[in-house]
This record gives structure tokens, sequence and C-alpha cells, in this order.
């Protein structure tokens, strides 16, 4: 049997996993009785760890408290934290990049010369490039969060991408991040259909809407369903592309945010991307270092052949 302070330790890592545990499994897992799991229980909350017991078969869980008591992380967890609190502190979230400095300081401080190496050396072999977005609110973050967490329906006011302000009410499912946005998939009970929304154009309404049972999610693959629809479906022009390139090529050239890569055969696959601007689309296709040919839109076909006249008169003898 563990010593007391070790079991509290063990006791509180296991609390801190997301669910409820009743004392039987809680005494198993001490290799103690019952009577002690509850005395271990009445110390923690002495310590400032607000455990709930939940009413019915008496489950055990770690609550919310008035003060942030100390957490417990694995190796791994700790690596995670500090690696992204570096990240946070390259201003992907708007307005945390002290605090998550600070939270770093604190963290590295404590971490063992082992962590610290691993830490060390993922931090040194990386290049942080400033992110070429509009940064979110963290606050926003933390609502819509918050609603996926307790199955609340959200309503916020949102704006699209030619400027125009609607107000949504969604079943909020997950949020996903792709290395430039944040994004919120839900389901739009008014259009009754899966939508994809860019986080820093929402404004969430407070409070939130009553509870809803959650829907089975559009896609098992949801990276790959969030892919498909921030590269193509938000955009005036939605365009695909030949490309006579293995798939795998292509792909190393062209960044999964941008547009979505099925191959065809071993030796050729379809791009589909999109954009708002002819002009744009067409720059970035020309800039491809292998051959391809545009199926559709027929506006991008007759803008590239304008430009391809334009460009010939420019270099005309």
């Amino acid at each position: 049997m563990l010593e007391t302070s070790a079991r509290l330790l063990r006791l509180l890592s296991l609390l801190q996993t997301p669910r409820d545990w009743t004392g039987t499994e809680l005494a198993e897992r001490l290799e103690v009785d019952a009577r002690t799991v509850r005395r271990d229980i009445e110390k923690l909350r002495a310590l400032g760890y607000p455990v709930d017991a939940t009413p019915g078969v008496g489950g055990y869980r770690l609550g919310a408290g008035a003060k942030l008591p100390p957490l417990l992380l694995d190796d791994d967890e700790a690596v995670a934290v500090a690696i992204g609190l570096r990240t946070a502190a390259g201003g992907t979230v708007a307005g945390i990049e002290d605090s998550s400095l600070r939270a770093l300081s604190k963290l590295e401080q404590v971490l063992p010369s082992r962590l610290r190496h691993r830490v060390s050396l993922l931090h040194s072999v990386t290049v942080t490039v400033p992110a070429a977005t509009t940064p979110v609110d963290p606050d926003v973050l933390t609502a819509v969060a918050g609603a996926i967490r307790d199955n609340h329906r959200l309503r916020f006011d949102y704006r699209t991408h030619d400027g125009t302000a609607t107000l949504r009410t969604v079943e909020p499912h997950r949020l996903a991040h792709t290395g430039r946005h944040w994004y919120l998939i839900a389901w739009d009970t008014d259009r009754a259909d899966w939508r994809t929304y860019r986080a820093d154009r929402l404004t969430p309404r407070i409070p939130t809407g009553p509870r809803f049972t959650p829907r089975e999610a559009p896609d098992l693959d949801l990276g790959g369903y969030l892919t498909r629809g921030v590269t193509t479906s938000p955009y005036r022009y939605q365009a695909t592309i030949t490309l006579a390139v293995p798939a795998a090529a292509a792909a190393d050239r062209i960044a999964p945010t941008v547009g979505v890569i099925e191959p065809l055969d071993p030796e050729t696959c379809l791009l589909r991307t999109g954009a708002d601007d002819l002009t744009e689309l067409a720059v970035y296709i020309a800039s491809f270092d292998f051959p391809f040919r545009v199926n559709e839109p027929p506006e991008l076909i007759t803008h590239l052949r304008t430009l391809a006249t334009r460009f010939a008169e420019a270099t005309a003898p």
C-alpha cells in the first residue's frame, strides 16, 4: 500500500481525469478500503481541492472551486503544456502572449532536467513564423468551448467574408485550428445543416441557450471535413485543377488549408480549391512547379487566357 502522501497524489491524479469515480473503483486503484478513500477525499478538500460527490452510486469528480489548486501533470503532459505555451506566446490568440510567457517561466522553473531538455531541444530546432492572420480573442474561444462542453446552444453575431453581419444559432460541436485560423464546427439550427465558422469573425451572445442532445458528427474525419469546408465552399469561385504529378508530390507543394488533393492515378491528381478573386487564384496556380490544367470554373479559364495574352504582349519584341 502507498504511503499517505503518495496515495493522495495518486488519488488526485485519478480525479483529474474527466470522469466520475466510484468509491469502490478508487479503493481498488489505490489498494485500500472505502473508508480510507473517504478520509483521503476529505484531506484533499482540506487542501483546497473541490472534490464533488455525485448522488446515486456515490461517485467522485474534481470540480471547480473558488481558486485554482495545483495540478498534477505526467511527463508527456508537462512537455505538451510547455510547447503549447511557447506557441501561444507567439500571438495566435490575441491578448495572452504575456500571460503565456509568465506561465511558461513558472512551468520551466519546476520541470525536471530531463523534461526541460526535451522542451529546449524542440524549441532549438523550431523556427516560429509570426502568424499572418487575424488573432482570436481568448474570451471567444473560452465561451465557445464552454458551450461545447456543456452541450448548450450558442447564439452569436457572425461577419461573413464580404462583411455581411448575421445572427446565428447553433449546436456547437468542435473547435478546430488549421495553423492559420480557429474554426467552429456546428449544427446551424436555422439552416438545418452543418456549418463551419471562422472564430475571429464571431461574437458570442451571453447567456448561452438551452441544452441539446449532441448529434452524430458530420464526418468521422473531422479534419478532412474542415479542410474541404474552408478550402472551397466559403469562396465565390470554386476551382478544380488537374495536376500532372502524383498526389504525394502535390501535397508537398500545396498546404491542406489551401486545397484538397485527390489522386486520379499514379501520375496525376485533382486539386479542389477556391478564392474570392480570380487574379489571386491565377497567380497562385501559376506558381506551381509542375504542369496543370484548369477544369473549372469557366470564369477562371477565361481570366487565365486574358492574362496569358497580356503577358505575351508585354514580352513581345
